[in-house]
Formats: structure tokens, C-alpha cells, sequence
């Protein structure tokens, strides 16, 4: 015997998706909480919902708002009352910042002045209190400018400046790379002395006996002024028998194996013509013949003469 097919109307709803989410629900349709519901409707019905009705509310609605609009004048006035003070006192100030300013830049132009007149008095004093060989002193000293035949060497970091490990200079330090140091520099200007040359300058900048070439940090400083790469060394003196006596001194080995192990990139070249100026600053020392001793002066110190 066949069966009924069941009845499809009597299955069981369907649950609601959000039906796990009961609490957010209850938020989504009851936004307004029932406590505050019931206030609202106690004021609509009472009528005193929205802008006070009493003339007493309004009286003091009215006095608040009159009490903010007279704060707020008042600090307008003070404000504009107290502006002009202000751009008084910050012109003022800006006066006297630009006047001590020009007061400064008075002063520096003053000390370059005297400084410049000291460097000529003490150049003049090399030249007319040099005897026979005051030209002479006054060239190997810097006190003027020089020029003549020479040489042009060039010396410049190498484009790969990480490169180490032995090499010349014997370290494995961080100078050991391909970057010109203060002692190669050092060597350099030493040994172009030593193969003769009159005078000497770096980038434009005179070399005396007295001058001092150092590090600072990664920076070449000459006479405490820092150099920037390439270094151009300008000697004056036998361009040919100079750039010679150079390439085969020890100094000279040694630039060149700075060449070969760190690819430090050099070029000397012989110059018709080098103008070299004169130094920037000079430090003039005197020293006199100490009198002979007599036999008094023998006697005091208590030492015979033969």
C-alpha cells in the first residue's frame, strides 16, 4: 500500500541567520534604551521637551547667552588693545638683531683688515731685513707669491674606495682602502722637496716649512682648511729633472704602489708655466748671535776659556 507523500507545511521554520547574534540585535533594533524612551515621552506629554516655555527660563536662557557674548567681546578688545604692544616689541627685537649683526660683520671685516696689514707687514719685513738672501727667504717662507716652470701632480681616491688588505701602507685598518690618506699626502709634498722643488701648493693653497697636513675623520686638512678630492699638487722648479728626481725617489715608489694595490689614480705632468700664490698666513721668526763671553761672564758661570 502506497504512503502519502508528507506534508511539506508542517516542517519546522527555518532558523534566522543572526539568530546566534542575539545581543547585537537587540542594539540594531533597540537603539534608544526604554529608560530614556519613557523620559521622552513624559516631556512631550508634559509639554516641557525642546526650548524653555516659562518667561523665567528665558530670562535666564537669554542671560547666558548675553554673559558668552560680553566674554567673548571683551577678549576680542584686549586682543586688539594688546596686538600693537606686541608688533612693537618684535620690530624692536628685529632692530636690534639686525643691528648687532651689522655690528658683527663691522668687526670681522675689521680683524680681516688687520690681519691682511700683518701678513704685509711681516712679508716686507722678510724681504728688507732678509740681507743678501732676502728674495730668497721670502719665497722658501711663502711670503710672495711664485712662478715659473714645474710640475702638476694629480692625485685622486680610487672609484672603488672599499678595496684592502695589505698593501704599502701595512694595515688593515680602515685607512687601508682606496682613499687618499693624510700621510700619503704627507709623503707626496715631502718627497717633492726632497727631489727639489722651490715651492709648493695643494689645491690652491700655499705650503711654508711651518705648514701641517692632518686628518679629520675622513677630511684632509692643510693648515687646519679641509681639501676636497682630486688633490693637485703644483711644484715650481725643473719641470723635467723635478717630475725625474720624484718619480725615482722612495716618495715616489710609494704614490706608485698606492697606484698598483689600491688603484688610487695619480698623473704628473710638466708645466711651462706655474703660478703658485702666496701663503695665507705666515709665522715670522727672529733669532740674534748671542755676544761673545768675556772673562766676566766666564767667571759667573764658573767655566775657564781656552
Amino acid at each position: 500500500m502506497s504512503q502519502p507523500p508528507p506534508d511539506r507545511s508542517s516542517a519546522p521554520p527555518r532558523a534566522r541567520p543572526d539568530a546566534s547574534m542575539s545581543l547585537l540585535t537587540t542594539v540594531m533594533e533597540h537603539s534608544l534604551d526604554e529608560g530614556y524612551a519613557e523620559a521622552s515621552a513624559r516631556r512631550r506629554a508634559d509639554g516641557t521637551e525642546g526650548l524653555p516655555r516659562t518667561l523665567k527660563a528665558k530670562l535666564g536662557l537669554a542671560a547666558g547667552l548675553v554673559l558668552a557674548a560680553l566674554v567673548v567681546t571683551l577678549g576680542a578688545a584686549e586682543a586688539q588693545v594688546a596686538a600693537p604692544v606686541v608688533a612693537k616689541e618684535r620690530e624692536e627685537l628685529i632692530d636690534r638683531v639686525n643691528a648687532e649683526t651689522s655690528t658683527a660683520d663691522a668687526l670681522e671685516a675689521d680683524v680681516d683688515g688687520l690681519r691682511k696689514d700683518v701678513v704685509e707687514r711681516q712679508r716686507k719685513a722678510l724681504q728688507e731685513h732678509g740681507g743678501d738672501q732676502g728674495s730668497l727667504v721670502a719665497l722658501l717662507s711663502g711670503a710672495t707669491p711664485v712662478e715659473g716652470t714645474g710640475i702638476k701632480l694629480v692625485v685622486d681616491d680610487a672609484e672603488d674606495t672599499d678595496q684592502g688588505g695589505g698593501g704599502p701602507r701595512e694595515s688593515t685598518g680602515f685607512a687601508d682602502t682606496g682613499r687618499v690618506r693624510d700621510r700619503d699626502m704627507q709623503r707626496v709634498v715631502n718627497g717633492l722637496w726632497q727631489s727639489g722643488a722651490e715651492a709648493v701648493a695643494i689645491n690652491g693653497q700655499r705650503l711654508t716649512a711651518l705648514s701641517a697636513i692632518r686628518a679629520a675623520g675622513d677630511a684632509i686638512l692643510v693648515d687646519n682648511r679641509p681639501l676636497v678630492p682630486p688633490y693637485t699638487v703644483l711644484a715650481v722648479g725643473d719641470g723635467k729633472k723635478l717630475a725625474t728626481a720624484f718619480q725615482d725617489s722612495a716618495d715616489g715608489q710609494y704614490l706608485q704602489a698606492l697606484h698598483e694595490s689600491f688603484d688610487i689614480r695619480t698623473n704628473i705632468s710638466e708645466q711651462e708655466k706655474v703660478r703658485l700664490p702666496a701663503a695665507p698666513s705666515l709665522i715670522v721668526r727672529t733669532a740674534e748671535p748671542q755676544a761673545a763671553d768675556t772673562g766676566s761672564g766666564a767667571a759667573d758661570t764658573g767655566k775657564g776659556t781656552s
